[in-house]
C-alpha cells in the first residue's frame, strides 16, 4: 500500500471538517486513512490554524538546529578537556 504524506495545510483542513460535522469514518474514507492516524493528528493538530502550524514547523528546526549545536559543542569541551589533561 502506498504512503501518502500530507503537508500540515491539508491535516487541517480535514480535521476543520471533522468539526464542521463529518464523521471519524467518512473523512477516514475520504482522505484514506487510518482511524488511528486521524485521532494521532486531532491530539497533535487539533484546534490549530495554518498559521499555527508552520511556526509549529519552524519551531522544531529552529529545536533540531540547537540540539546539534549542544552536541557539537560537548564534544568540543570534551576533547580540550581530554587535551587539558594530558601531560605534555
Amino acid at each position: 500500500m502506498k504512503r501518502k504524506r500530507y503537508s500540515e495545510e491539508q491535516i487541517i483542513g480535514i480535521l476543520k471538517q471533522h468539526e464542521s460535522g463529518l464523521s471519524v469514518k467518512e473523512l477516514t474514507r475520504q482522505a484514506g486513512i487510518t482511524e488511528q492516524t486521524f485521532y494521532r493528528w486531532k491530539s497533535k493538530f487539533g484546534g490549530m490554524e495554518v498559521s499555527d502550524a508552520k511556526k509549529l514547523r519552524q519551531l522544531e528546526d529552529e529545536n533540531r538546529q540547537l540540539k546539534t549545536m549542544v552536541a557539537d559543542l560537548i564534544l568540543d569541551n570534551k576533547i580540550l578537556r581530554d587535551v587539558n589533561l594530558k601531560k605534555w
